[in-house]
């Protein structure tokens, strides 16, 4: 089976004239989202980033946020949750040298004063889960890709989680081709898909580079988070004139 399908159609965007911070953005993921949502957003990643298609800043993502965090309205953070992850607690536990960069992280955006957002996978990582989403909550996305999210002085609606049954996995398993509806996007090799379905997939058209597909968010979660926090920022800034 092939989900190789049109992308939707990017919804019309509307300038909020809100400023978001995006650190450790990768190639923008979630940085996309914030922006079709209105935002004016500014990227940070340690390493570069030459596909990310808005204000790009190479360098220490905590530093940055250090110095000049209180020059945006909100910011977004996904810290590396390689430490953190199901796989690196279950399967190579112990055979990892990554850190985890989350308490760090959160100390650095509460020094800010700003509301702020992490987003990270499923896993052991000790965060509040105060939003899930998953792909299935926003068709015609084919993936699952579960991230939670912790959210400093907001507040997002919650949509509802569909069942998984009846969609499965497109792939091989213990020697096995499973057929599905739904695509794995990381790895390489075992029937997990092209680029282009990859792309479909999340609903990312502007890289084509695997890893930065693997690594990336859709852009339809912070597109939802994004409304949401805007509106209730804009409200506030019309009460406080």
């Amino acid at each position: 089976m092939s989900i190789l399908s049109t992308p939707p159609a990017l919804p019309r965007r509307k300038p909020n004239g809100l400023r978001l911070l995006d650190l450790f953005c990768c190639a923008g993921g979630a940085s996309m989202g914030y922006h079709l949502a209105g935002f004016e957003v500014t990227g940070v990643d340690i390493a570069p980033q030459p596909n990310y298609p808005f204000t790009f800043v190479q360098g220490d993502a905590l530093a940055f946020v250090r110095e000049h965090g209180t020059d945006f309205d909100i910011i977004g953070a996904c810290p590396p949750c390689q430490a953190d992850c199901t796989l690196t607690a279950g399967t190579n536990q112990g055979r990892s040298t990554h850190r985890s960069l989350l308490a760090a992280t959160r100390t650095a955006l509460l020094s800010t004063g700003r509301p702020w957002i992490i987003e990270n996978p499923i896993g052991r990582a000790r965060m509040r889960c105060d939003l899930l989403l998953c792909g299935l909550m926003f068709p015609p996305l084919r993936v699952f890709r579960h991230r939670q999210f912790e959210l400093h002085g907001l507040a997002v609606p919650q949509p509802a989680h569909p069942s998984h049954a009846g969609h499965r996995v497109r792939g091989w398993r213990h020697g096995r081709f499973h057929d599905g509806d739904m695509l794995a996007v990381y790895g390489e090799g075992g029937g997990k898909g092209s680029i282009a379905e990859w792309q479909t997939a999340m609903g990312i058209d502007w890289t084509d580079v695997r890893r930065e597909l693997a690594e990336a968010i859709p852009p339809a979660y912070t597109l939802h988070i994004g409304r949401a926090v805007a509106a209730a920022l804009t409200t506030e800034a019309r009460w406080a004139a």
